[in-house]
């Protein structure tokens, strides 16, 4: 009787980490998975799985690209996450077992502490799913050579780590380090020669095969972690203001506007990322004008930031450049973020982006190959076809409802781009095309974030003749008043940022 009530506990805790893991990505991060996909492009070629192979602990990176474009779809992605660390889990369970001739049902729960120290390690944003793979297949292989030394073939399974160690490093990466702790723990102290052996592979690997790589590369791996020659800094956890700005980018690329504005209502973050975030949600829902100021502006970049490169700063951006008709830019900022992808991954966000402007500029043969990349994926491919279908086709691209207004909006003459002169470019832009909204509204927010208040006074008029407002926007009439009182207005949204700036300016 004890003993089955044991197995209804036991089923019932693998359950609740299955179903905990499952809740917790996708209920409580999805925008977590969404970052996750957009800085991969899986292809399904057998060119793709090559190169993979082609270096240590390839496979497990490929295994990891291939779970993580499910994350496309978030409870899917999530509910194979969940899979994942239950395997985790019970691999672990399986390797302990292993480490002693008797029967320990407390191992059952110390296994749990794997998969619990990877959810916790997956808090940096960094860590790649290959690290979880990685872990798992070393405790399989663990856990199958752990129960093969107990049987008759005892004394082939030892010889055979010859050959598994190699193995198991070129397909797992240095990760083999840990089986080699648990066949010493299997095995008992003669099995030492392991360590020896795997730092031998290693070297030979790195004097043979992969003479241009760093040594550290070749040691402590490069797929585990997003950085080159960097391994997870152990620092775990999830950070909540550096996943609120994760978030707000997962908002915008879903174009979840009412939500975001709702969020920064009590949780923006004080940064420019933030900024350019909340004004675009403002700008597509038409109230940029009123309550621009009723949120944190970081100066002259929270509406458009300049070119930083990083993987995500430029994204929200991007985005805005490209509702705005700034295609040139919008492709400029989007092919910098997929350049800036530290460890080499193409970005099927970034690729898909890159190829609808070139598509809206008429560039369709280098549009063609983005494409040809986005055809050999899962979750892009469908969207690849119907694009496909647009190449040279000028009147179906004219009546595209996305397509065809940005040909309207964007510029009809080139010029250089300076990021100094964003609001000459934004009044430009809106001169070009009146039915240009959002560039108007952009135009005159850039002015009242730089404090010209001179320009902001004699371009006021066009947000009455073209703006389509009933009346003046408030956040227009808050401004005017506090730049008539010079400031000296109680609880007004722009003269707390004036001061703010002012402030900012005086500091060291």
């Amino acid at each position: 009787m004890e003993k089955r009530w044991h197995q209804y506990v036991m089923t019932a805790v693998s359950a609740a980490l299955v179903v905990g893991t499952w809740l917790f990505w996708w209920l409580l991060y999805p925008h977590a998975l969404s970052y996750q996909e957009q800085y991969q492009l899986f292809l399904w070629s057998g060119d793709y799985l090559a190169e993979r192979l082609s270096v240590p602990g390839g496979l497990a990176d490929w295994l990891g690209e291939l779970i993580v474009q499910f994350y496309y779809v978030e409870w899917l992605g999530a509910l194979l996450l969940g899979a994942l660390f239950w395997l985790i889990h019970q691999a672990a369970w399986r390797a302990l077992r292993s480490l002693s001739a008797t029967r320990r049902p407390w191992l059952f729960y110390v296994s749990l502490l794997p998969p619990l120290f990877l959810l916790w390690l997956m808090g940096d944003e960094s860590v790649l799913l290959s690290l979880p793979v990685a872990v798992l297949m070393t405790l399989g292989a663990a856990a199958l050579m752990g129960r093969l030394s107990r049987g008759p073939a005892a004394r082939a399974a030892a010889w055979a780590d010859v050959l598994m160690l190699p193995a198991l490093y070129w397909l797992a990466g240095p990760v083999v380090w840990l089986y080699v702790l648990l066949r010493v723990g299997q095995q008992g102290w003669r099995h030492l020669w392991a360590a020896p052996w795997v730092a031998a592979v290693q070297f030979a690997a790195y004097a043979w095969l992969l003479p241009q790589w760093p040594l550290p590369a070749v040691l402590w791996g490069q797929g585990y972690y997003r950085t080159p020659l960097a391994w997870p800094r152990m620092a775990g956890g999830f950070d909540s203001e550096k996943y609120e700005l994760i978030r707000e980018d997962y908002l915008v690329r879903h174009e979840r506007w009412d939500e975001l504005i709702e969020r920064a209502k009590t949780r923006q973050v004080r940064t420019p990322f933030s900024s350019v975030c909340v004004n675009l949600a403002l700008a597509q829902k038409r109230q940029l004008a009123d309550r621009m100021f009723d949120f944190y502006q970081s100066g002259e970049d929270a509406l458009l930031m300049p070119r930083v490169r990083d993987l995500t700063s430029m994204l929200p951006t991007a985005e805005a450049f490209w509702r705005l008709g700034m295609v040139n830019s919008a492709q400029r900022y989007m092919f910098d973020t997929q350049e800036s992808i530290l460890n080499g991954r193409n970005s099927g966000r970034c690729t898909k982006r890159i190829a609808e402007c070139m598509i809206v500029n008429g560039h369709y043969q280098t549009a063609r190959k983005q494409l040809a990349l986005l055809k050999q994926s899962l979750f892009y491919r469908s969207w690849a076809l119907e694009a496909e279908a647009l190449l040279g086709q000028e009147q179906l691209i004219a009546a595209h409802p996305v397509y065809g207004r940005l040909r309207q909006l964007r510029y009809k003459e080139d010029f250089l781009y300076s990021h100094a002169e964003i609001d000459k470019m934004l009044g430009l832009l809106f001169m070009n095309n009146h039915d240009n909204k959002m560039a108007l509204d952009y135009f005159l927010g850039q002015l009242l974030l730089k404090g010209d208040v001179q320009g902001f006074a004699n371009y006021l008029q066009w947000a009455q003749q073209y703006g389509g407002y009933s009346r003046m926007p408030l956040g227009y009439q808050d401004a005017v008043n506090c730049i008539r009182e010079r400031g000296n207005v109680q609880g007004s949204p722009y003269g707390n940022y004036v001061r703010q700036m002012t402030e900012r300016r005086r500091q060291p």
